[in-house]
């Protein structure tokens, strides 16, 4: 009886392990690798913050992370250089987003708590206005053509709003999403934006500024679409599920999809290495799955990295080739950014 159950037992585990390895359309196995693709360089403790950490941005030139403590209402400002927290901004209401203009110096910090964009000084980091955006205002980010700072936030009446940073106003018209729009990327070099609307059906939206078109992109029996980058050269973007975790690769001219892959669980940060021409999805599952694009339409889970259970936000900071992962606290373990480095 012992005997049949072990063979039972490697059966089973090698029907698992071919069903994760099943190749999908556009999809490569990966191979062994020798070296990880991310090697842990440091564990940077962030002390007496509490509870979930969400998105990050970075001030290159002072070679700061900016940490949005959501659970401590409060965002951690980390010199990458010294490893530790050099200032701590608080008495934030749920910080989620972040976003750094260095030709301003000026820190953008969005509240879901009480609804409110907080404008801080980039050098001493005082407050310099509040702008009121009523719900939930979460993933920000700055488009350096237009020159604005885009805002995603609301619910059902959710939507993508802008700032102009040279007066702190809103301005132009909201791109109505349908729903509450989690992470979502900005054109440099065309004129769309593309938001990940789990709201809405599990859509990828697709709005041209320049004719107020919207196109909605479903994503076949997968939900839970939160994080997302974009790859503006090879007209690719990449959304990452929940339900089932899976990186899902589209055309951006057309929502074509041309390839899905098994990814890290509850993944809430994915960026596009464009050097290497990888991608890095964290997952709260306790690792980051790491994709190369062999071409625009072929990728390869080369590597599944070990995290931290429930470390799923950090920031890709290209000119040093760092990852920085938030680890929540856990037990008597401090909060911690982790910092890996992206090896070839």
């Amino acid at each position: 009886m012992r005997r049949l159950f072990a063979v039972y037992l490697l059966v089973a585990a090698t029907v698992v392990a071919a069903s994760w390895a099943e190749p999908h359309r556009g999809v490569i196995t990966a191979g062994a690798r020798d070296v990880s693709a991310l090697q842990l360089e440091e564990q940077i403790p962030v002390k007496g913050v509490s509870g979930r950490i969400d998105h990050f941005s970075a001030d290159v030139k002072r070679k700061r992370l900016f940490v949005s403590a959501l659970g401590n209402n409060s965002l951690e400002v980390i010199d990458t250089f010294a490893a530790r927290v050099v200032h701590t901004i608080d008495a934030l209401s749920e910080p989620q987003g972040a976003v750094y203009l260095a030709e301003l110096d000026k820190l953008y910090v969005a509240n879901a708590g009480d609804g409110k964009v907080r404008v801080f000084d980039g050098a001493t980091y005082t407050l310099r206005k509040t702008i009121e955006f009523d719900v939930d205002p979460d993933n920000l980010r700055y488009d350096p053509t237009t020159k604005l700072v885009f805002v995603g936030f609301g619910e059902e009446d959710g939507g993508i709003a802008m700032i102009d940073p040279a007066i702190d106003e809103r301005v132009g018209t909201v791109l109505k999403t349908g729903g509450h729009p989690e992470s979502f990327q900005v054109e440099a070099k065309g004129t769309h934006v593309f938001v990940n609307v789990p709201d809405a059906n599990n859509v990828v939206e697709s709005f041209d500024r320049t004719t107020g078109s919207v196109s909605r992109w479903p994503l076949r029996s997968l939900k839970g679409n939160y994080a997302m980058a974009l790859n503006e050269d090879d007209h690719r973007l990449y959304t990452v599920t929940r339900k089932v975790p899976m990186m899902v690769v589209l055309d951006s001219t057309s929502g074509r999809e041309v390839a899905r892959l098994p990814a890290a669980g509850e993944c809430d940060d994915v960026y596009f290495d464009a050097v290497r021409k990888r991608i890095y999805a964290i997952g709260a599952q306790g690792f980051i799955s790491v994709f190369q694009q062999n071409d625009p339409d072929h990728y390869t889970l080369v590597d599944n990295v070990p995290s931290k259970i429930g470390a799923r936000t950090g920031f890709f900071y290209s000119r040093r080739d760092r990852l920085y992962v938030g680890v929540p606290a856990q037990g008597n373990d401090p909060a911690q950014v982790w910092t890996y480095e992206a090896e070839d």
